[in-house]
Parts: structure tokens; sequence; C-alpha cells
């Protein structure tokens, strides 16, 4: 999951960073650091980011790409 996908996730299912980082049990801070790319997170951060993304109705289906699953539309 690159930045721009996790901040374009986030809007197209409307959750916001505090929404997000709290689910993916991670600090407020890196949300925003690693969609603005100030920061990278750990690799087992972005994969719970990721998990929470998918569990919320999202498919990440390359690498730049992302849609709503059945499920969620």
């Amino acid at each position: 999951m690159t930045p721009a996908q996790c901040g374009a996730v986030r809007a197209l299912i409307n959750m916001s960073h505090a929404e997000l980082a709290g689910a993916a049990a991670v600090p407020l801070a890196l949300i925003a650091d690693f969609e603005s790319g100030a920061g990278t997170p750990r690799p087992a951060d972005v994969e719970a980011i990721q998990k929470v993304l998918e569990r919320a109705g999202v498919e990440f289906v390359d690498e730049i790409g992302v849609k709503l699953s059945a499920r969620r539309r």
C-alpha cells in the first residue's frame, strides 16, 4: 500500500485519520506522516493499516489501484 492509496481509500470510505489510527492501533501522527510522505512506518504498521481498510470493504488491486469490494457496494 502506498501513501497515496492510504489517503485515497480513507477519503473513499469517509474514514478520518483518528478512526484509522484507532482501528489499526497506531499513533495518529503515523497515519498523517505516512500519507504526506513525511515518515515511513514499520512494515507491521502498514500491514495493520491495510487490514483495517480491507475490513472496511476496500480491495487493493495493484500497486496503485483500489476499489470497493462487492460487500461494501
